[in-house]
Protein backbone atom coordinates (compact mmCIF):
# COMPACT_ATOMS: atom_id res chain seq x y z
CA UNK A 1 0.00 0.00 0.00
CA UNK A 2 1.22 3.39 -0.75
CA UNK A 3 1.58 6.54 1.10
CA UNK A 4 -1.53 8.06 -1.33
CA UNK A 5 -3.78 4.54 -0.88
CA UNK A 6 -3.78 4.56 2.83
CA UNK A 7 -4.77 8.24 3.33
CA UNK A 8 -7.36 7.68 0.75
CA UNK A 9 -8.62 4.68 2.66
CA UNK A 10 -8.18 6.91 5.91
CA UNK A 11 -10.41 9.40 5.17
CA UNK A 12 -13.23 7.08 4.12
CA UNK A 13 -12.73 5.30 7.25
CA UNK A 14 -13.08 8.46 9.19
CA UNK A 15 -16.60 9.33 6.61
CA UNK A 16 -17.79 6.15 7.94
CA UNK A 17 -17.42 6.72 10.99
CA UNK A 18 -19.30 9.97 10.90
CA UNK A 19 -21.83 8.98 8.77
CA UNK A 20 -22.64 5.82 11.48
CA UNK A 21 -22.45 8.43 14.83
CA UNK A 22 -25.16 11.07 12.54
CA UNK A 23 -27.57 8.23 12.02
CA UNK A 24 -26.74 7.19 15.83
CA UNK A 25 -27.64 10.68 16.65
CA UNK A 26 -31.31 10.63 14.84
CA UNK A 27 -31.89 7.27 16.60
CA UNK A 28 -31.31 8.63 19.84
CA UNK A 29 -32.98 11.70 19.38
CA UNK A 30 -36.75 11.74 21.13
CA UNK A 31 -40.16 11.35 19.52
CA UNK A 32 -41.92 14.44 18.69
CA UNK A 33 -44.92 14.01 21.53
CA UNK A 34 -48.56 14.46 21.04
CA UNK A 35 -48.61 17.55 22.05
CA UNK A 36 -45.78 18.93 20.01
CA UNK A 37 -47.71 17.03 17.15
CA UNK A 38 -50.57 19.28 18.24
CA UNK A 39 -48.81 22.03 17.67
CA UNK A 40 -47.58 21.34 14.30
CA UNK A 41 -51.45 20.43 12.91
CA UNK A 42 -52.51 23.71 14.52
CA UNK A 43 -49.39 25.93 12.60
CA UNK A 44 -50.25 23.67 9.43
CA UNK A 45 -53.84 24.70 9.34
CA UNK A 46 -53.41 28.44 10.16
CA UNK A 47 -50.60 29.04 7.90
CA UNK A 48 -52.13 27.26 4.72
CA UNK A 49 -54.35 29.57 2.30
CA UNK A 50 -57.94 28.87 2.09
CA UNK A 51 -60.78 29.16 -0.64
CA UNK A 52 -61.32 32.89 1.79
CA UNK A 53 -58.07 34.12 0.18
CA UNK A 54 -58.71 32.53 -3.52
CA UNK A 55 -61.14 34.35 -3.19
CA UNK A 56 -59.56 37.82 -2.50
CA UNK A 57 -57.45 37.40 -6.05
CA UNK A 58 -60.44 39.27 -7.34
CA UNK A 59 -58.51 42.60 -6.32
CA UNK A 60 -55.55 41.63 -7.96
CA UNK A 61 -54.52 44.01 -10.91
CA UNK A 62 -54.50 47.48 -11.94
CA UNK A 63 -57.16 49.92 -11.28
CA UNK A 64 -58.51 53.51 -11.80
CA UNK A 65 -60.36 55.09 -9.02
CA UNK A 66 -63.23 57.86 -8.98
CA UNK A 67 -63.17 59.27 -4.59
CA UNK A 68 -65.79 61.36 -3.33
CA UNK A 69 -65.23 62.54 0.27
CA UNK A 70 -67.85 64.46 2.60
CA UNK A 71 -65.95 66.51 5.02
CA UNK A 72 -69.92 68.22 5.84
CA UNK A 73 -72.76 65.92 5.09
CA UNK A 74 -74.32 69.44 3.67
CA UNK A 75 -71.45 70.35 1.40
CA UNK A 76 -70.86 68.84 -2.38
CA UNK A 77 -68.39 65.98 -2.09
CA UNK A 78 -64.65 66.46 -2.83
CA UNK A 79 -64.11 64.85 -6.29
CA UNK A 80 -60.46 63.12 -7.11
CA UNK A 81 -59.20 60.49 -9.02
CA UNK A 82 -56.13 58.08 -8.59
CA UNK A 83 -54.75 54.93 -9.74
CA UNK A 84 -54.82 51.21 -7.41
CA UNK A 85 -52.27 48.52 -7.78
CA UNK A 86 -53.25 45.71 -5.91
CA UNK A 87 -50.99 42.22 -5.86
CA UNK A 88 -50.89 38.52 -3.87
CA UNK A 89 -48.46 38.54 -2.20
CA UNK A 90 -46.64 36.10 0.55
CA UNK A 91 -47.93 32.59 -1.74
CA UNK A 92 -51.77 33.84 -2.03
CA UNK A 93 -51.96 34.78 2.05
CA UNK A 94 -52.94 38.60 1.40
CA UNK A 95 -53.90 40.97 -1.42
CA UNK A 96 -51.25 44.34 -0.85
CA UNK A 97 -52.69 47.42 -2.54
CA UNK A 98 -50.95 50.63 -3.22
CA UNK A 99 -52.67 53.76 -4.30
CA UNK A 100 -51.48 56.96 -5.90
CA UNK A 101 -53.58 59.89 -6.12
CA UNK A 102 -53.93 63.31 -4.46
CA UNK A 103 -56.06 64.23 -1.25
CA UNK A 104 -57.00 68.30 -0.97
CA UNK A 105 -54.83 69.20 -3.66
CA UNK A 106 -51.87 67.40 -2.29
CA UNK A 107 -50.16 64.28 -3.31
CA UNK A 108 -51.51 60.98 -1.57
CA UNK A 109 -50.40 57.79 -1.20
CA UNK A 110 -51.35 54.65 0.87
CA UNK A 111 -50.87 51.28 1.12
CA UNK A 112 -53.24 48.58 2.77
CA UNK A 113 -53.35 44.60 3.55
CA UNK A 114 -56.56 42.22 2.88
CA UNK A 115 -57.06 38.96 3.88
CA UNK A 116 -58.35 36.34 6.36
CA UNK A 117 -57.07 35.39 9.20
CA UNK A 118 -57.59 31.60 9.48
CA UNK A 119 -57.09 31.61 13.31
CA UNK A 120 -59.70 34.41 14.20
CA UNK A 121 -62.30 32.84 11.04
CA UNK A 122 -62.15 36.63 9.98
CA UNK A 123 -61.56 39.21 6.96
CA UNK A 124 -59.15 41.73 7.55
CA UNK A 125 -58.37 45.28 6.54
CA UNK A 126 -55.40 47.29 7.04
CA UNK A 127 -54.43 50.93 5.74
CA UNK A 128 -51.73 53.30 6.64
CA UNK A 129 -50.95 56.43 4.05
CA UNK A 130 -48.94 59.76 3.65
CA UNK A 131 -51.17 61.92 5.35
CA UNK A 132 -51.24 59.88 8.86
CA UNK A 133 -49.25 58.71 10.86
CA UNK A 134 -51.54 56.13 12.56
CA UNK A 135 -52.29 52.70 11.22
CA UNK A 136 -56.16 51.37 10.61
CA UNK A 137 -57.08 48.08 11.28
CA UNK A 138 -61.02 46.62 11.00
CA UNK A 139 -62.23 43.18 10.59
CA UNK A 140 -65.20 41.90 8.45
CA UNK A 141 -67.04 38.85 7.17
CA UNK A 142 -67.93 37.96 3.34
CA UNK A 143 -71.82 38.38 2.26
CA UNK A 144 -72.56 36.26 -0.10
CA UNK A 145 -76.05 37.41 -1.23
CA UNK A 146 -74.20 40.96 -2.03
CA UNK A 147 -71.16 40.06 -2.55
CA UNK A 148 -69.13 42.16 -0.42
CA UNK A 149 -67.09 42.32 2.63
CA UNK A 150 -68.02 44.44 5.65
CA UNK A 151 -65.34 45.60 8.40
CA UNK A 152 -65.91 47.34 11.72
CA UNK A 153 -62.97 49.40 13.26
CA UNK A 154 -62.47 52.14 15.48
CA UNK A 155 -60.50 55.54 15.49
CA UNK A 156 -59.52 58.40 17.63
CA UNK A 157 -61.09 61.78 16.83
CA UNK A 158 -58.60 64.00 15.51
CA UNK A 159 -60.51 66.72 17.24
CA UNK A 160 -60.80 64.63 20.41
CA UNK A 161 -58.39 62.08 20.66
CA UNK A 162 -60.17 60.44 23.96
CA UNK A 163 -62.87 59.95 21.56
CA UNK A 164 -62.89 56.44 19.53
CA UNK A 165 -65.19 57.08 16.47
CA UNK A 166 -67.44 54.04 15.21
CA UNK A 167 -66.04 52.94 11.24
CA UNK A 168 -68.34 50.63 9.09
CA UNK A 169 -66.23 49.55 5.51
CA UNK A 170 -67.80 47.85 2.91
CA UNK A 171 -66.05 46.84 0.15
CA UNK A 172 -68.71 45.30 -2.64
CA UNK A 173 -67.85 43.70 -6.22
CA UNK A 174 -70.18 45.17 -9.01
CA UNK A 175 -68.75 42.86 -11.85
CA UNK A 176 -65.87 41.61 -13.36
CA UNK A 177 -64.10 44.93 -13.83
CA UNK A 178 -65.53 46.98 -11.19
CA UNK A 179 -65.86 47.59 -7.53
CA UNK A 180 -66.89 49.71 -4.70
CA UNK A 181 -65.84 51.12 -1.57
CA UNK A 182 -67.58 52.78 0.98
CA UNK A 183 -66.43 54.34 4.25
CA UNK A 184 -69.14 54.92 7.16
CA UNK A 185 -68.66 56.72 10.55
CA UNK A 186 -70.93 57.03 13.25
CA UNK A 187 -70.75 60.46 15.22
CA UNK A 188 -73.21 61.86 18.37
CA UNK A 189 -74.82 57.77 17.35
CA UNK A 190 -75.97 58.81 13.83
CA UNK A 191 -73.74 57.35 11.06
CA UNK A 192 -72.63 59.20 8.02
CA UNK A 193 -71.02 57.94 4.88
CA UNK A 194 -68.03 59.81 4.60
CA UNK A 195 -66.42 58.53 1.57
CA UNK A 196 -66.69 56.07 -2.07
CA UNK A 197 -64.54 55.05 -4.56
CA UNK A 198 -65.39 53.69 -7.06
CA UNK A 199 -62.37 51.23 -9.19
CA UNK A 200 -62.67 50.46 -12.60
CA UNK A 201 -60.14 47.60 -14.16
CA UNK A 202 -57.33 48.61 -16.67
Amino acid sequence: MNRYTAVAMGALAWLAVGTAGAEDKAAAAPPISAEQQAQMAAFEKASTPRAEHKQLEYFAGNWTTKTQVWMDPNAPAQETTGTSKSDVVYGGRYISTTYVGTFWGQPFTGQGLLGFDNVRGKFFSTWADSMSTGFWLAWGNYDKASNSWTFHGEMPDMMKPSTMVKVRQVIRIVDPKSYGFDWYETRDGKETKTMTISYQRQ
